[in-house]
């Protein structure tokens, strides 16, 4: 059923997409309210079909909202954007790539060029346009995705687009847990979670396959203690702020979902006088598998 099970899931996503593109297209030039909610709809669909069980806790903040969560895969983006209608920031050469490029177009993401000051300074622009606007964005603060078994330090700069949409005014920063909890009604364990998430040099097409084949994928979406973002705000601060949360929300969900109820505490409460943003950067940690963590789609 694995192989078939992908096949299905794949043609009736292509299929649906095929035919909501020219309306998502006509809605997005327009900006009518239904280019927010097609891709919203598209990741319910997509959810059901490919197995995905969504749990939510906690309550998103009002709009203007910038939600700032960890990255584990390219599920995250169908588990998040199953949840409410919203759109992200990822890195530039996600346009690029086949089919997740133009999925990601189609959800409205704004795209980062962090190679070019001129590039950030205008997608930065758009993002507090898009806040400022009504629109919920979620910022993978890591930059990157790993292995799953820890959360990378948030990066302060990727959040000082928040400062930009809040002007004169306060907008609001969410930290944003997503735990993958459940394998076919298993407990995920430290050794399961490099298998879910999507890191390194993996193929798409092959990590894609392998998970649809299985399905039964159980999800936590932690929304944690909104933080007011003023101009006057600390960056840094609240990117640590957000870490901490998602860094305590994240182990709390595999703490009540393990086999022993005590979970697998995977670190240790940082010093009081450590900085959450700082540490070594994305492509010199190493997953568990030994692979070299590069960025994905962040």
């Amino acid at each position: 059923m694995g192989p078939a099970r992908t096949v299905f899931v794949a043609l009736v996503l292509g299929v649906i997409t095929i035919v909501l593109m020219p309306l998502q297209i006509l809605a997005t030039r327009f900006h009518w309210r239904l280019a927010a909610l097609l891709p919203y709809y598209w990741q319910r669909i997509a959810r059901w079909l490919i197995g995905l069980r969504v749990r939510v806790s906690g309550t998103p903040a009002k709009p203007p909202l910038l939600l700032t969560a960890n990255h584990i895969s390219w599920l995250d983006i169908t588990v998040l954007g199953s949840v409410m209608p919203l759109s992200f920031v990822a890195k530039a050469e996600v346009a690029g790539w086949p089919v997740l490029g133009t999925l990601a177009r189609l959800q409205r993401t704004v795209f980062i060029d962090r190679t070019k000051r001129s590039q950030t300074g205008a997608a930065t622009a758009e993002i507090a346009r898009r806040v400022g606007g009504g629109d919920v964005m979620v910022l993978f603060a890591e930059g990157t995705t790993g292995d799953g078994n820890r959360i990378l330090p948030f990066r302060s700069a990727l959040i000082g687009a928040a400062g930009a949409a809040a002007g004169a005014n306060v907008i609001t920063v969410q930290p944003v847990a997503v735990t993958y909890t459940r394998l076919g009604g298993i407990p995920v364990g430290a050794s399961d979670r490099p298998g879910l998430a999507w890191y390194g040099e993996m193929p798409f097409i092959a990590h894609f396959s392998r998970l649809i084949g299985r399905g039964g994928i159980d999800a936590i979406v932690n929304f944690g203690e909104p933080i007011q973002f003023t101009p006057e705000s600390d960056r840094k601060k609240v990117a640590e702020a957000c870490f901490e949360a998602v860094r305590e929300m994240d182990e709390l969900a595999r703490t009540a979902t393990s086999y022993s109820g005590k979970g697998d505490r995977l670190f240790s409460p940082q010093p009081k006088d450590a900085k959450g943003t700082e540490g070594p950067a994305a492509g010199e940690l190493a997953g568990q598998a030994g692979e070299r963590i590069v960025n994905r789609v962040s």
